[in-house]
């Protein structure tokens, strides 16, 4: 089920396999200097969901959660990067400028799991995805555009859904 509204995209998603499918949608978009800032709750579906931006960025790379190492680094066969940070063990904005956010941004999008942690750190244009979950197979997955960049990815994503691409 897709809610649509001028400024948000809402979705609801009935099993892992369509949450890597819309992360494909997504990941397929992105480009150098790209935020996607993931929050929501614990078994929301985020590293589900970024399975599938991995893949539709163009990586063969298999893709686990950074929650110990805090971040993983995908590749292309291009050379470019993709970074992936999971900020649930940081203590705030100063630790994730610590890792160079700076960097990684200049180098390849970015895909923060816990975002909220970090929130000041990250970006005034990102795309914010709200990740609820609302049982043993249903997400509810909310974007939120920051700029005009993630307006565009938004208002692509909803085309390509309504498409049924």
């Amino acid at each position: 089920m897709v809610i649509l509204r001028a400024d948000a995209l809402e979705f609801i998603s009935r099993s892992a396999g369509q949450t890597r499918r819309l992360g494909l949608r997504v990941g397929a978009m992105l480009r150098t200097g790209d935020v996607l800032a993931l929050e929501g709750d614990l078994g929301g579906g985020k590293t589900t969901f970024v399975q599938g931006v991995v893949a539709g960025w163009g990586s063969p790379d298999r893709v686990t959660s950074p929650t110990f190492v805090l971040v993983n680094v995908y590749h292309r066969r291009d050379e470019q990067r993709l970074y992936h940070l999971d900020a649930y063990r940081l203590r705030g904005p100063q630790d994730a400028w610590a890792l160079d956010l700076d960097a990684m941004l200049a180098e390849g999008p970015l895909v923060v799991e816990w975002a909220d942690v970090i929130a000041a750190a990250l970006p005034a244009e990102r795309l914010t995805i709200r990740f609820t979950w609302l049982g043993e197979a249903q997400r509810a997955l909310a974007f939120h555009p920051q700029g005009a960049r993630p307006r565009e990815m938004v208002r692509q994503l909803r085309a390509a859904i309504l498409r049924g691409v």
